[in-house]
């Protein structure tokens, strides 16, 4: 029995949940994962996981074995890349996913410049607005906005988005421009993203509590980039992360409003597993990254602008 190997089922199916998807990620028959998973059970003489039809549910001894297979595989990949070369030259693969207007406007440029940079590193983006597990979906480095937390990752702050209201100059000429977020009531809004922005939009705190605003939502689109077409086309007021419009801000098309009262503005982070020992390859990006994000997001008009943020790392 390889006991690396059977190590790796055995994390493999308890972070997918299933031994069928432990099988998919690994490239391995049902019918194997099972049998390896049994050997190993019997090698150690005690049962690691309880299987019903519709979950796996560790034991306590299968808990503590779990970790330990963990640790004894992250030191065997760290010392397998350090023999490689992959600690000494940056080189390899590198798998990275962003948010999809943010990754397409902000990150995909970073990257491009990244390549050029270094020959040796091939890059793999996948943009996508639903959250991307990075160990279970094998990612490097993520884009993350907004509120993180997953503590078990690293975050790198590259700077922070602001949620702006804005509308096209005709229509606050015609329509009023609003002077508190009660003035909204009287607007017609265009929405995306949840059913819930459908019919409230949150503001900044009073008395230490978030000020909720009841909108009428004239048209509900699902995404941001619909949302800046309508508004610029007149439907209405629209709200959206700041990046989103600056090129219709920065054009005149698109006006902002109720600054005043913008909710807390929106961290932009890149984040990681958090290994002791990162590969060469990981590392540069994330310097690379770090200082090509930051300089994007400076370059965003005056009025979308938050104050720069510092090179802080953290954990998530």
């Amino acid at each position: 029995m390889d006991r690396l190997e059977a190590m790796a089922v055995l994390v493999a199916a308890v972070e997918t949940g299933s031994l069928s998807a432990a099988g998919r990620r690994l490239g391995m028959p049902l019918p194997t994962v099972s049998r390896k998973l049994s050997e190993l059970e019997t090698h150690l003489r005690t049962r690691l996981l309880n299987r019903t039809t519709r979950r796996l549910m560790l034991t306590e001894a299968g808990s503590a074995y779990l970790e330990a297979s963990r640790r004894i595989l992250d030191e065997v990949g760290n010392a397998e890349r350090l023999a490689s070369g992959e600690y000494s030259e940056p080189r390899g693969h590198l798998a990275v996913t962003a948010p999809i207007v943010f990754g397409r406007l902000h990150v995909l440029p970073v990257i491009t410049e990244f390549l050029n940079l270094f020959p040796q590193i091939d890059v793999r983006l996948r943009l996508s607005d639903r959250y991307v597990q990075l160990i279970d979906e094998q990612i490097d480095v993520a884009v993350r906005i907004g509120r993180l937390s997953d503590s078990s990752l690293k975050a790198t702050r590259v700077g922070a988005l602001r949620y702006v209201v804005c509308a096209s100059p005709g229509y606050l000429e015609k329509r009023g421009v609003p002077k508190t977020p009660q003035d909204l009531s009287a607007l017609e809004c265009v929405t995306f993203d949840d059913a819930a922005t459908a019919t409230v939009w949150s503001f900044a705190a009073t008395r230490g509590k978030a000020q909720p605003v009841q909108i009428r939502s004239r048209l509900s689109v699902n995404t941001a980039e619909a949302a800046i077409d309508a508004a610029i086309a007149g439907v209405g007021v629209t709200r959206v992360l700041s990046y989103q419009a600056a090129d219709a801000v920065a054009r005149g098309k698109l006006k902002i409003v109720l600054g005043a009262f913008e909710r807390e503005a929106q961290s932009v982070n890149l984040v990681h597993a958090g290994q002791r020992l990162l590969a060469l390859k990981t590392r540069s990006f994330l310097e690379f990254a770090a200082s090509g994000l930051r300089r994007s997001l400076a370059a965003l008009p005056p009025a979308l602008q938050t104050p720069p943020a510092g090179p802080v790392e953290r954990g998530e």
